[in-house]
Parts: C-alpha cells; sequence; structure tokens
C-alpha cells in the first residue's frame, strides 16, 4: 500500500512532464528567444531528443553569436535557415555569396535522430551531406517536411510567435531559396539568463 502512494505521484509527476513537452512548454533553461524584425520567438528546445545539439545552441546563444546573423536560405512552404555565425553575421562579416557555408569555431555536433516529425514550427538543426556535419545552423519549418524525418536533427519547437516567422523574407526558389536582402535574428538568448 505504501508503495503505491508514493509510485502514484511519481506517475503523474512524469505524465505532467511528458505533456509538457507534448503541449510546447519549456522551462526557461531550455527556451531559446529569438527576436526578429516583427516580434519575439519563443522556441521549446528539446535537450530530451537532443542533449549535444541543445547544448551547442545554448553556448552559441549566451555568447551572443546568433545576434544580427540572416536567414540566408528561406522557402516558402518549406523552412527558413539561419545560424551561419561565420558568414551569415550581418554587422560583422557577412558575406552574402558564402551565407550558409560557414559554421561556429566550436566542434561539429554528432547526430542524434529521432521519431519525431518535421512538422510546423519544428526546429531542426542544417548540416552537410554527413550527418555529423551540424555544428550552429538551424531551420524553422512553416510546413511539415515527412521526408527530413529520422535524416535531421529535431532539436526543438516554437512556442509562440510562429506568425513572425512566417513573416521572414522569402528566398528566390529558383536560386534554391537564397535571399537578397535578408532578414536576420535581431538578438537571441536562453529565456533563464
Amino acid at each position: 500500500m505504501q508503495f503505491t502512494k508514493f509510485i502514484a505521484p511519481l506517475c503523474v509527476a512524469a505524465g505532467l512532464f511528458a505533456s509538457a513537452y507534448a503541449a510546447g512548454a519549456a522551462e526557461p533553461e531550455n527556451t531559446l528567444i529569438l527576436e526578429l524584425k516583427d516580434g519575439e520567438v519563443q522556441i521549446a528546445l528539446r535537450p530530451d531528443l537532443a542533449p549535444k545539439h541543445v547544448e551547442q545552441i545554448k553556448k552559441l546563444a549566451r555568447a551572443g553569436e546568433y545576434d544580427n546573423v540572416a536567414f540566408h536560405r528561406v522557402i516558402d512552404g518549406f523552412m527558413a535557415q539561419t545560424g551561419d555565425v561565420q558568414f551569415g553575421d550581418m554587422e560583422e562579416g557577412f558575406v552574402a555569396a558564402r551565407a550558409g557555408t560557414g559554421s561556429s569555431d566550436l566542434p561539429n555536433v554528432p547526430a542524434e535522430f529521432s521519431d519525431v516529425p518535421f512538422e510546423r514550427g519544428t526546429v531542426g538543426m542544417a548540416r552537410a551531406q554527413d550527418p555529423n556535419s551540424a555544428n550552429s545552423q538551424f531551420f524553422i519549418m512553416f510546413a511539415e517536411g515527412p521526408f527530413l524525418n529520422g535524416q535531421y536533427t529535431v532539436v526543438g519547437q516554437v512556442e509562440s510567435g510562429m506568425e513572425f516567422v512566417d513573416n521572414i523574407k522569402k528566398g528566390d526558389q529558383a536560386n534554391n531559396g537564397s535571399v537578397d536582402n535578408p532578414d536576420r535574428i535581431v538578438s537571441a538568448k536562453i529565456a533563464a539568463d
């Protein structure tokens, strides 16, 4: 009887934790806030799915590396890609022709694939052909993309502000979404800071 009294509250707590992630709620330590031109986007990071990738994003955000970084590849109906801290910083060292080819000074992160699907608002890590080449770049889905499932690492989900993501300047479809005079992340921070 005592065992049942002890286990029942633990089961309830575990269920609440799982439903909090399902509902998109994240504690401040795992909430990435992107300030865009039109408003604030809150992203629930998922260390339960991709602990190494989430840690990398948090390090870069805390170091101010994502501030002023361009959304260099934006494809209407698909996704908006950003995070090239090497060539995408529109205040320091922006190289339009190379934006999307750079990374950070941190090492690449090995793949942490999961069975979580890529749906509207899902945040995934961009990478080269090598599955273990993700570094600093990430993308936010405008719509579902089942062809990405199990091929790219899911790192989070937009909790609020998706309407501001929808307003990001779109790129040229004929040029793989490359954006002239792109929008940027004004600032990025972790809510706990």
